[in-house]
């Protein structure tokens, strides 16, 4: 019995230590001799499968900058903004997330 309790025990402590995503920061931009391009936004969608499966969950954040940043041709936004939006169907439910701001092309 102390046996089972005890691997029930590291597997919960596996589980939750697994559900860890990127920290969510966004640079400032230089803006000595940078160009403002305009403005830009992009998005990225996690699902979480079976309510135990995360798919695109833990990187989405950082992939919707770079979608943003890259639709443009730019380095760095400034003045970001966040904004999430949920879904949920039988199996799964999803999280779409966007970033909107000004993109910005620093100098080399």
């Amino acid at each position: 019995m102390k046996r089972m309790l005890l691997v029930a025990a590291a597997m919960s402590a596996l589980m939750v230590a697994g559900c860890t995503s990127d920290p969510l920061s966004f640079r400032k931009c230089n803006m000595t001799n940078a160009k403002v391009i305009g403005p830009t936004e992009g998005s990225s969608t996690g699902i979480m499968l079976f309510q135990f499966i995360p798919i695109n969950q833990n990187h989405r954040f950082n992939a919707a900058y770079n979608d943003a940043i890259s639709k443009v041709g730019a380095t760095c936004l400034n003045d970001p903004v966040v904004e999430e939006r949920w879904f949920w169907a039988y199996v799964l439910n999803g999280y779409s997330f966007t970033v909107k701001g000004t993109a910005v092309r620093e100098a080399p």
